[in-house]
């Protein structure tokens, strides 16, 4: 093995990993391959430490081009002679061009064109962007499955008893009150923003949030790291790409340690006996958009609504998700378009108007009294053409409950 390591003024193997070289100023390029043995361009003996003090780093610094090599069929292999017009000519036969391309003579380089590519619309290199830039395409809904959709909507009704929170778990907090719950919800939807998570991971967060809270006391400086830990949790159950513990760590601006967040996680995960897939309002709202076929800014509404509805656990913990997704729907229909409550909606749901009364008061209490709160991150959030800035839109002074 010339100009091995062990070697004096020899190069470092050909298939050492690139974590072992020292820190590297830049990428290297893909066509170079980083010294593996088979890399195109690269003479076999100089990717394999050949040449004596050079080895692959040799080779590597060459910047050969690549070629492609033709093999001859069985029995036609022979020394290959000097590039001519008899070599060319073994070659097309063997790769079977037509003997109109080989009767064109020799092949020349291209001449430069003067217009690399041409713009104008009739152009076939311009590439039409309407496909792969349109931001406004709906989202396909996964619950959308007609065959199951009853089926899936009786199985999320009876999981969100199993996992609704106790209603007056914060009476038996004696370090922490509903006013910290609000600030921690709040923050977190800030955090959703800036790593642009789904909504269903921050419903899913302060479920979590609630359930952890209603088991165990938790002392104020500690609050936040339950709602870090949540957080992350909700992260790797439902986003494809869920951020790195130590972006968590991050925004806590260090508070608390990658150790701290992962142990709380884990306490987190035995109080819940690992019952993640909790029911929640944004999914609720997914059924009933498809029993009952609205524009795109009621939809945001009600998400709005719904959202709201997380910030203050006195009056909505006493409220299950399907009631507060049916209370918000309503809302925001009868906002925009004036309408009540939907027959569809009733025989999907079995909720009548008498019976998501109680919520759409309280519902509509917290929508008129939204730009007066102390915790103004959700508001922020629907202000966005993304959400058709539905949070500046004036709720209505009165409900009509008959």
């Amino acid at each position: 093995h010339a100009g091995g390591a062990g070697e004096p003024g020899g190069a470092p193997p050909a298939a050492a990993k690139p974590r072992r070289r020292r820190t590297p100023r830049h990428r290297v390029a893909l066509g170079l391959l980083r010294g593996r043995s088979s890399a195109p361009g690269i003479p076999l003996q100089a990717a394999r430490g050949g040449c004596e003090g050079h080895g692959a780093a040799a080779g590597l610094r060459q910047h050969q081009p690549f070629s492609i090599h033709v093999d001859e069929p069985d029995g036609e292999r022979e020394p290959r002679r000097q590039r001519g017009v008899p070599a060319r000519q073994k070659e097309e036969a063997a790769l079977g061009l037509p003997e109109a391309v080989c009767a064109l003579g020799e092949r020349r380089p291209l001449a430069p064109l003067g217009n690399a590519m041409e713009l104008s619309f009739d152009s076939p290199s311009i590439m039409d962007i309407s496909i792969t830039s349109d931001t406004d395409e709906k989202a396909p809904n996964v619950n959308n499955v007609p065959d199951y959709i009853s089926e899936i909507h009786t199985y999320l009704r009876e999981m969100e008893v199993k996992c609704k929170p106790k209603i007056g778990y914060m009476k038996k907090q004696p370090d922490i009150t509903n006013n910290m719950r609000a600030i921690l919800v709040d923050w977190l939807v800030e955090v959703g923003e800036e790593y642009k998570l789904q909504n269903e991971t921050l419903h899913l967060a302060v479920n979590y949030i609630d359930r952890f809270l209603s088991s165990m006391s938790v002392l104020r400086g500690k609050l936040q790291l339950v709602g870090t830990a949540a957080m992350l949790l909700a992260s790797k159950f439902e986003e494809i790409y869920p951020p790195e513990v130590a972006e968590f760590v991050y925004i806590t601006d260090d508070t608390y340690t990658k150790k701290q967040v992962l142990r709380m996680e884990h306490l987190i995960l035995k109080v819940l006996s690992f019952d993640l897939a909790a029911p929640t309002i944004n999914q609720f709202l997914t059924q009933y958009f498809i029993h009952q076929q609205t524009d795109a800014k009621v939809e945001s509404l009600s998400m709005y609504l719904g959202e709201l509805s997380l910030i203050d656990a006195d009056p909505y913990l006493k409220y299950l998700p399907s009631v507060i997704a049916a209370a918000a729907f309503h809302l925001a229909d009868y906002t925009l378009t004036g309408q009540t409550w939907p027959e569809s909606l009733c025989k999907a749901t079995g909720y009548t108007l008498e019976d998501i009364k109680p919520c759409l008061i309280d519902l509509h209490n917290t929508y008129l009294k939204a730009a007066q709160h102390s915790q103004q991150s959700i508001r922020e959030k629907y202000k966005s053409s993304k959400y058709h800035g539905v949070s500046l839109i004036d709720p209505p002074d009165t409900l009509n409950l008959s």
